[in-house]
């Protein structure tokens, strides 16, 4: 009796102590599947908290079972919506509703994440003018504060402790910091400035003496900002995670030089798919744990009534084009201005969630397997543009239009940068995409990778001029924009693009040709040329063609291209044929090699259709896979199916019946 009144005590005590310790919960790095809301909170909320408690937040939880959950904290109008002792909270509070969310998630092993606005923050500088940015025209910006006042010290680094100490939040992902950061002009940037560079001739417009020296001290500014506000953080709680929105992407294509803990940004919330496929292509080789947020809506601008919440189709098709990269995802949706949520959207993001669990055993923790890389040159984007970081769009559009030609034709692509590139021959064939300079020591780097076999190609006149010696080309006349009929298999495609015509050197090779317009009986240039150098080729095509794939793509610039690449890399590692809607990715998984296929089709690109609830369905697609030994079977997930499959000479073939949105092939 004795010995079983112990038992019992002791199962007594062993319960109580499960039900008072919280189940463990996921860092960023080990997370996958998570969910953001937020509603920017401003002046019109006055009573937060009134409809949010701790039943909503449980039954999120139970429906989708997201590995973390991020909520509002502060937004842009620099509003608090929660009671902060340090901040600039709303008006009104009914309940605290952040505790509310760090209670249950805390109960439940959900991570907490919270959503706050950095740079971009109205409020403070309406209320601490000092913090504010200083235009070139002497005028104080109404919403963005400097990074080098006070601000930081003042105020963010002592709320991010308060949520820390007070909340027990995991970390946070800070909005609206990167892309928000301005030049400076005020009196201690400028002192600053000085004393750093020497310089003491202020530029204030594009093409003034030191325009570029200030963008690049500008930039420096913004990484010691976060790098202070993050050591100061992790100095605070070593377990606190931070993410600074959009660092490192293609809007900050840079090595990762600060101690932020993972990379993250929220693609464009119309034509998201192909903001997806750049972003995931490029954050994948920063050596840092990633993740994309998806809009679960579509949205235009600040007019009343263009929201409208994307299908669950429309919705995977964009998580599956991060996960078969190796991201992770989250799904974002707005909270009232109460700080609930909208329970009709939780099926979406339920159905959402299991999508991607499906998918999970194949997608997290892989590593890429190198094909085509295609070079986003910081320098040269740095050297071309006058923002700071984000907006790069008109600067971006030809790599990107290169991009999705390459995807159209089912090559499997990387966007890398040159400080990616450290170990270049793992890459079969590097692209150079319209860029207009180079520095002398990544040229180096590029015919040192060629003249051991490499393969690079050069788009446009303005890449090859920077490689006119190694080409062996003549260059007719001045390249200039004009009508040009590009010709492929005896049909023509119009683009207006910069083009010049060239006459070939000793043992060069010409590939293709385009005409005036679409007269194919006129007079034509070269299209493209293949040089041989050292052990391996340099490309070159002598018209650019980006800009014009991206805004009227046609599929002559399509097959050209193609052939052009299957020219110089005749056999890539994976092929696929039956539709060019199918976007391919190549990983690594232990032993296991994994195909992805994702369905591009249907009007993800038009920006009139903010939502559409049918992908057309794909198929069959016959595949190949070069592989050195005969595999011991392929499947199809996440069907779990076999795949009935030949191999001879090395090649695996195999075929898929259908596609819908997402299917893997799966070679061990």
């Amino acid at each position: 009796m004795k010995n079983l009144l112990t038992i019992i005590i002791a199962l007594t005590i062993f319960n109580l102590s499960a039900q008072t310790t919280p189940p463990p919960r996921l860092d960023r790095a080990h997370s996958y599947f998570g969910l953001h809301f937020d509603f920017h909170a401003g002046p019109d909320c006055k009573e937060v908290g009134k409809n949010v408690d701790s039943a909503m937040v449980n039954n999120l939880i139970d429906r989708v079972k997201p590995d973390y959950i991020q909520v509002d904290c502060k937004g842009h109008p620099g509003y608090s919506s929660y009671p902060t002792k340090v901040g600039n909270p709303v008006p009104g509070f009914v309940k605290d509703q952040l505790r509310i969310w760090r209670n249950v998630t805390a109960s439940r092993g959900v991570s907490l994440y919270l959503h706050y606005s950095g740079v971009w923050d109205s409020r403070s500088v309406e209320l601490h003018p000092q913090w504010a940015a200083i235009g070139a025209d002497g005028v104080a910006s109404k919403n963005n504060t400097s990074v080098f006042g006070n601000y930081a010290d003042s105020l963010l680094i002592p709320q991010l402790k308060e949520l820390s100490s007070v909340y027990g939040v995991d970390g946070v992902w800070v909005d609206g910091d990167c892309w928000a950061h301005q030049l400076d002009y005020a009196p201690k940037t400028l002192a600053l400035f000085e004393e750093k560079t020497g310089i003491t001739e202020i530029p204030h417009k594009p093409g003034d003496p030191n325009w570029k020296e200030f963008q690049e001290f500008s930039r420096d500014g913004f990484k010691a900002y976060v790098t202070k506000y993050t050591n100061a953080l992790h100095a605070y709680n070593p377990k606190f995670q931070v993410a600074s929105n959009w660092a490192f992407s293609t809007l900050m294509p840079e090595k990762v030089s600060i101690p932020v803990d993972f990379i993250s940004g929220d693609f464009a919330a119309l034509n998201s798919m192909n903001s997806a496929r750049s972003e995931a292509r490029f954050i994948r080789n920063q050596g840092k744990p990633w993740d994309l947020m998806a809009w679960g809506f579509s949205w235009i601008g600040n007019e009343e009534g263009t929201q409208s919440v994307k299908s669950a189709p429309q919705i995977e098709r964009e998580l599956a084009t991060v996960i078969s990269l190796g991201g992770g995802v989250q799904i974002y949706l707005q909270q009232k201005r109460d700080g609930s949520i909208y329970n009709w959207m939780i099926p979406l993001l339920s159905e959402a969630a299991k999508f991607c669990r499906e998918r999970q055993p194949w997608c997290q923790n892989v590593k890429s397997v190198p094909q085509i890389g295609l070079i986003l040159s910081t320098n040269a984007l740095y050297t071309k543009t006058n923002r700071l970081f984000g907006g790069f769009d008109k600067e971006l559009t030809p790599l990107k239009g290169i991009m999705q030609n390459l995807l159209a034709s089912q090559y499997v692509v990387d966007i890398v940068a040159e400080h990616q590139l450290n170990d270049i021959n793992q890459y079969p064939l590097l692209i150079y995409p319209e860029w207009e300079t180079i520095t002398p020591d990544f040229k180096k780097k590029l015919l040192d990778y060629v003249s051991q076999g490499g393969k690079l190609l050069l788009i446009g006149p303005n890449s090859s001029s920077l490689f006119n010696d190694e080409l062996n080309l003549k260059v007719k006349a001045t390249p200039g924009v004009k009508n040009n009929g590009l010709e492929y298999n005896r049909w023509i495609a119009e683009l207006m693009s910069l083009s010049q015509g060239v006459d070939l050197g000793p043992g060069v090779k010409s590939f293709g040709r385009y005409f005036r317009a679409v007269d194919m009986d006129g007079p034509s240039e070269i299209a493209a040329t293949i040089t041989p150098f050292g052990k391996g080729v340099i490309a070159a095509t002598h018209l650019e063609m980006g800009q014009a794939y991206t805004n009227r793509s046609a599929p002559v610039l399509r097959d050209f291209l193609a052939a052009l690449v299957k020219e110089i890399f005749p056999n890539p590692a994976v092929t696929v044929t039956g539709s060019h809607y199918v976007d391919v990715t190549l990983n690594r998984k232990k032993e296991m090699l994994i195909v992805n296929l994702v369905n591009a089709g249907g009007p993800h690109d038009n920006e009139k259709v903010m939502v559409h609830d049918e992908i057309p369905i794909l198929g069959p697609l016959q595949i190949g896979i070069r592989m050195e030994k005969k595999p011991a079977k392929v499947m199809l997930q996440p069907e779990n199916t076999i795949v009935h499959f030949t191999y001879r000479d090395g090649l695996i073939q195999c075929s898929v019946p259908t596609l819908k949105i997402h299917e893997m092939i799966v070679v061990e």
